[in-house]
């Protein structure tokens, strides 16, 4: 009875307006929203792709009908784990185990990144499709991707932050995104490729200091803020060098 007692709790302030106005007027607050909303639509531009091939097969107006319904599932999910996982992470054993799954997607795009094949449709036989027809069965397929692709980025989000208020708005924010604006992101990641890069290497900084937590070592805001500014300065810069490269061996 505690443990509902807590959820409810947690979800309560979802619309206590106090504590919103208070999130919304600090600017360590949107700091973190900012970083959640950057790394999301960084990790999200392909799968907004995977997504977009999921329901090619679905007639024009059927396709968008599909994604929306995905989104207001998405939405909805993404308010209720994040719920749950404000009483989860309250558990030592589940940071270390988040820090721990952060961590091996890290080694797994550096390390262990194969060909994958993400962007293959929905199978037309397949078991979904048979029982709840061609557009419910989609639809279905999209939740269940959708909740995939949350798993990375709540675990993320908590790593961040330990503020409801906070990964509330950073993830709606980013599933918003990665439906709209994922196009910008997947043009950005083209022009500049260590972006992708980037990104799993704030994973690996956010794993660790998801881990820290555990042991109690916390990273203050100005430190954070400035790991996060320094990898996308040398982001850039390793861009600019790879840019010189290959145009000296153009060149040649």
């Amino acid at each position: 009875m505690d443990i509902v007692n807590q959820l409810l709790s947690t979800y309560a302030s979802f619309f206590d307006w106090a504590m919103w106005k208070e999130v919304l007027t600090d600017p360590v607050s949107w700091g973190y929203i900012g970083t959640l909303v950057v790394l999301e639509g960084l990790l999200s531009a392909d799968n907004a792709l995977v997504l977009a091939v999921m329901v090619k097969h679905l007639p024009k107006d059927q396709q968008k009908k599909a994604l929306t319904y995905g989104l207001f599932g998405a939405y909805f999910f993404r308010f209720l784990f994040i719920g749950l996982g404000m009483w989860l992470i309250k558990f030592w054993w589940i940071k270390v185990l988040g820090a721990a799954y952060l961590a091996w997607l890290v080694i797994k795009q550096f390390w262990l990144k194969s060909p994958e094949d993400d962007l293959n449709g929905v199978k037309k036989d397949g078991l979904l499709i048979r029982t709840f027809g061609v557009f419910w069965g989609t639809v279905i397929s999209v939740e269940l991707m959708d909740l995939a692709f949350s798993v990375d980025s709540i675990l993320a989000a908590f790593a961040v932050s330990d503020k409801v208020w906070i990964l509330l708005i950073g993830g709606m924010l980013g599933i918003l995104m990665m439906r709209t604006v994922a196009k910008l992101f997947l043009v950005l990641i083209e022009k500049i490729p260590e972006l992708e890069s980037t990104a799993f290497i704030l994973i690996g900084i956010i794993a660790i200091k998801m881990f820290l937590s555990v042991l109690g070592i916390e990273i203050g805001h100005v430190l954070f803020f400035s790991i996060i500014v320094l990898a996308f300065v040398i982001t850039f810069i390793v861009h600019y060098y790879h840019n010189k490269q290959n145009g000296h061996d153009h060149v040649a």
